[in-house]
């Protein structure tokens, strides 16, 4: 897959809806409910990210749920890339970006969110084919302002931006013209996730989805 083609699908995916509920979940057993509560509420683009043994087994239950599109994220290895792409993750997110990640990615043909920081590091991307990158961790580099500030020379890429969004500050990103998408953890708060509220964690889905972008 070459980078222009994965920027193609991870446009696609971006455009699902505006937030990318970014989960991490140490239970395979609630991941299917889980993921059907966020798709019914009209999430249906998915991160879980490999922070927890039980993660791989998380995204083969997710995958199974019909509408649901579900990437792995916090990808750092090839082996990452390899063992995500097998379990049925159909799209990729890493905080940052190395030419050995790009390269399995790519390899594995696995639609790639790569992480960018600075205006060098997102140059780096589009330099290789990447128009569409996560912009991380968004609220220590600077928030939207800074995203803003990044767009105005280099206005070819699109960005989602995540760590630190949340349903208060995420219309200041979905209102900028290099925003895509978000991502955030907000929508399923371990709290209800742990109760197995699903009808409450559909309502934090709908409430996300109805953002305007």
């Amino acid at each position: 897959m070459t980078p222009e083609h994965a920027s193609e699908l991870a446009t696609k995916v971006c455009g699902l809806a505006p937030v990318i509920p970014v989960l991490v979940v140490d239970d395979a057993s609630i991941a299917g409910a889980l993921a059907a509560a966020l798709v019914a509420g009209g999430l249906p683009a998915l991160e879980v990210t490999l922070r927890t043994p039980e993660a791989l087994d998380v995204i083969r239950e997710m995958a199974k749920i019909e509408g649901g599109v579900v990437g792995a994220g916090t990808l750092l290895t090839s082996k990452d890339v390899e063992a995500a792409k097998e379990a049925g993750a159909t799209f990729g997110v890493a905080p940052g970006a190395t030419a050995r990640l790009l390269d399995a990615c790519e390899a594995n043909d696995l639609p790639l969110l790569p992480g960018a920081a600075t205006a060098t590091e997102s140059m780096a991307l589009l330099e290789r084919g990447y128009t569409v990158q996560k912009f991380f961790p968004a609220a220590a580099n600077g928030g939207a302002p800074a995203l803003k500030a990044i767009g105005a020379p280099i206005p070819q890429v699109k960005f989602c931006p995540t760590g630190g969004v949340s349903l208060a500050n995420a219309n200041e990103y979905l209102s900028l013209p290099n925003v895509l998408c978000v991502g955030g953890s907000w929508v399923a708060p371990i709290d209800l996730v742990m109760a197995s509220d699903w009808a409450g964690i559909t309502a934090l889905a709908a409430q996300a989805a109805a953002l305007p972008r």
